[in-house]
């Protein structure tokens, strides 16, 4: 092929795609101009997502976003009052690092690794980091137009100990697991912890009972000092810290600080934004789940622990 077929096949093939997902996306916004109780300020690249990660079913995209902002709006001690440079936002970014890695496997799958860096639990707060989470998680789903073709999250639990059990709040964590196994717009392809401990076990067993049983089949455990998670995601993925040539781990995450607070009035205005009004609700979009949601509990105070 010379290259000015090529430069004619980029020229055409863009434009071509851009209408597809215009195509694709029209019965999904005329549904949701007509859900009087679900916010209709939704950029297009989150529709996308929804589109792609429902597998361009119309109906599981209508059931999942429903979801998605329901369970936002049902939490907001994780989606509201998220200033990036409020001081328990800093504070997370300081003790813990969340890094989306720069390159993607050969399957188009991103990469993200969590770890906390600071062993001194009186300066982690459950709750501050799962927000902080799910504020990077915004950021990407709002932002990335490259969507990737599944999430493989890598979790270092190095400076896991039986302690932290005491930090955990079990509310949350529920709401947590619901969320990003059911609601976000991601597919999860595989999940590792690294550096897992023997007690990993006791930790792990207050996620099984919110654990979808397809997701516990993604699970995989990694002793320390071992190599097994290369024969997933290759080594050169990975920042230096890990043997891999993404950068350092300092590095990418204060990438990613940057891209969060530069988002900082979408945050303060998202409140807002994406609320869902409940009187609004229509009958028929008061299924089961939307139910369950509704009924959980809020936040409690964390487990006790000797």
């Amino acid at each position: 092929m010379t290259d000015y077929t090529n430069e004619c096949c980029l020229q055409f093939r863009v434009p071509d795609q851009e209408v597809e997902w215009e195509t694709a996306l029209v019965p999904i916004k005329d549904w949701l101009s007509k859900q009087p109780h679900l916010p209709n300020d939704v950029d297009d690249i989150l529709l996308r997502r929804f589109y792609t990660s429902c597998g361009q079913n119309l109906e599981r995209v209508k059931k999942t976003m429903d979801l998605f902002f329901t369970i936002r709006s049902t939490t907001p001690e994780l989606f509201t009052k998220r200033d990036p440079w409020a001081p328990e936002i800093r504070q997370v970014f300081d003790i813990a690092d969340m890094c989306p890695l720069p390159n993607k496997t050969k399957e188009n799958y991103r990469v993200f690794i969590y770890r906390l860096n600071n062993p001194d639990y009186d300066l982690f707060n459950f709750v501050d980091a799962i927000k902080t989470f799910f504020m990077l998680a915004d950021t990407r789903l709002t932002e990335e137009d490259d969507i990737p073709s599944g999430e493989i999250p890598i979790f270092d639990s190095n400076y896991i100990t039986l302690k932290f059990i005491g930090k955990i709040n079990l509310a949350i964590l529920r709401k947590y697991m619901l969320y990003t196994q059911e609601a976000i717009p991601i597919r999860l392809k595989q999940v590792h912890i690294i550096n897992s401990p023997s007690y990993i076990g006791k930790i792990f067993a207050l996620c099984k009972p919110f654990l979808n049983p397809n997701v516990a089949k993604l699970i995989k455990f990694h002793e320390p000092g071992s190599d097994t998670l290369y024969k997933d995601v290759p080594q050169e993925l990975l920042p230096t810290e890990y043997g891999g040539k993404a950068g350092s781990v300092d590095q990418i995450k204060r990438y990613w600080m940057k891209r969060v607070e530069a988002k900082r009035n979408w945050f303060l205005a998202n409140d807002k934004n994406w609320a869902v009004d409940e009187s609004l609700r229509p009958s028929a979009n008061n299924d089961e789940k939307i139910k369950k949601v509704k009924d959980l509990p809020g936040s409690f105070r964390s487990l006790a622990f000797d």
